[in-house]
């Protein structure tokens, strides 16, 4: 269906004309410098046919360059036939912990050690993937937390942007609690019972304006339900000049706050020391069952003004090299 974003504007369609019925002519008592030979040349040029023909097509030309011009300005927009988008699912964030200790290389995939994000991005893309229906939204938190990706059902964008998450881009500490209250506002004006937040860390809150436990009280009363997940191994060996020794990776993870968290929410915590624990707690997350929620449509749209626009263009063009063009062909031939 063919709509205008501005239609009044053809009201403008009609201007040129009544210039031309309204204008007065000029009085020009100027005197003028005359010669006999650019009379007569004006004079042959003004009766001849080649005259005629260019002063019509211009007059052509023109009206069509304005009438395009008018059309493009009310923008012409092509508005498609309803796309129905998926009516059933959750809206669910990521929270996913991007400061600097998440650059432990205390993860092995496929036999190759990794850091921590790294693992996290190998399987919370495939999570992502799986959650056909469902609303997703990322938040990377460091030192302060930003949405990366708002709710939206595109998953390949969602991965996309992900995958693009560097350590230490939002700060080296750890803002849990700032992280938890940006997924509140969010999420607090979407449906009851659909709202989920999966928050990934490796830490303890270091950072930040709000308390954890006080985000997560604001968050219970919204209806928010949050899965906390720490991550990181218990067990790590250090090699040195002195030798071998056992070292805790995962020193500094506050599990009693997450599990504070998920408790206070409604929702659980899990432990995840190596990329497989995290698939299978990811796998868990997959047994969310979507809920009802109200039908929405999609109108695609698409922006017809450069069309009009284009042809005002070439109209406009011809209109001032053509005929020059011409008559110094004519001119030539003589």
């Amino acid at each position: 269906m063919l709509t205008f974003e501005w239609p009044w504007l053809l009201l403008l369609l009609p201007l040129p004309l009544f210039y031309r019925l309204w204008r007065r002519k000029a009085d020009v008592s100027l005197p003028a410098l005359k010669s006999p030979v650019y009379i007569h040349l004006a004079a042959q040029t003004t009766h001849s046919t080649v005259s005629n023909y260019w002063h019509w097509l211009t007059l052509v030309l023109l009206t069509i360059a304005w009438i395009a011009a008018v059309a493009a300005s009310t923008r012409p927009t092509w508005v498609g036939d309803p796309v129905a988008l998926p009516s059933s699912g959750r809206d669910i964030l990521l929270a996913v912990d991007i400061s600097g200790s998440m650059e432990q290389t205390d993860m092995s995939i496929s036999g190759q050690t990794v850091d921590r994000l790294t693992a996290i991005k190998h399987v919370v893309s495939e999570f992502v993937e799986r959650r056909q229906g469902d609303r997703l939204g990322l938040i990377l938190f460091g030192t302060r937390p930003y949405l990366q990706t708002p709710l939206t059902f595109d998953r390949r964008t969602m991965n996309t942007l992900l995958g693009e998450a560097q350590i230490g881009f939002a700060g080296d500490k750890t803002a849990i609690g700032d992280a938890i209250g940006l997924a509140v506002k969010r999420l607090k004006e979407r449906p009851e019972n659909h709202r989920v937040l999966i928050l990934l860390t490796d830490g303890a809150n270091s950072a930040g304006e709000v308390q954890p436990l006080e985000a997560t009280d604001i968050a219970a009363r919204e209806g928010i339900t949050i899965y906390t997940i720490g991550i990181g191994a218990d067990v790590m060996l250090q090699r040195s000049f002195f030798g071998t020794k056992r070292v805790n990776p995962s020193r500094d993870l506050d599990e009693a706050t997450l599990k504070t968290i998920a408790e206070k929410t409604s929702g659980q915590y899990f432990r995840a020391h190596n990329p497989q624990e995290l698939e299978a707690i990811y796998e868990q997350l997959d047994k969310l069952e979507p809920v009802e929620q109200d039908a929405e449509t999609l109108r695609p749209t698409k922006a017809l003004f450069y069309w009009p626009l284009g042809l005002a263009l070439i109209c406009s063009l011809l209109v001032v090299f053509v005929p020059q063009s011409s008559f110094s062909r004519s001119g030539d031939r003589k």
